[in-house]
């Protein structure tokens, strides 16, 4: 096999890689928020619990955190699910790096595309977007349901 053929599957084979980086990027930020969710709701249920425990807490505190513990369930659905297209996208690459690194032929200067490296690398595209389109859903959701009620001072009581 001609080492110019060899080096054009692997020119073309690479380029692909480099959005490897970038799915690697956002299933790192997802991971990122994945932890922060689940800290919250375990800080959440541990929050219930002592309220559970204690007679005096107003219901509504509980009903507050028992909420809170629902929209933390919602986002971590939505980030599991991102991070499956993620990982679809990546493998999908993946699939396509291989196509194309085999594509070289014998024939000086001729690359043969398997049928697979378009569809594997519109997929992957697909999946990326579809990825993302969920990690935006669970930005909006989770702002969407953050309350900030401002805590009153010792000269509004008195």
């Amino acid at each position: 096999m001609d080492m110019t053929i060899i080096s054009e599957a692997i020119r073309l084979a690479t380029a692909p890689v480099f959005l490897l980086t970038g799915v690697a990027g956002i299933l790192n930020v997802l991971g990122n928020r994945l932890g922060r969710v689940i800290d919250r709701a375990r800080r959440v249920q541990s929050l219930l619990e002592d309220s559970s425990d204690s007679r005096g807490i107003a219901s509504d505190r509980i009903q507050r955190y028992q909420e809170e513990l629902v929209s933390l369930q919602h986002r971590q659905v939505i980030i599991n699910c991102a991070t499956a297209f993620l990982v679809l996208s990546a493998a999908l690459i993946a699939v396509t790096v291989i196509g194309l690194f085999f594509s070289a032929s014998n024939e000086l200067g001729k690359l043969h595309f398997s049928n697979w490296v378009p569809i594997t690398f519109i997929g992957s595209f697909l999946s990326l977007v579809s990825a993302c389109v969920l990690y935006l859903v669970e930005i909006l959701y989770a702002s969407n349901t953050i309350v900030f009620e401002p805590v009153a001072s010792n000269d509004e009581i008195a």
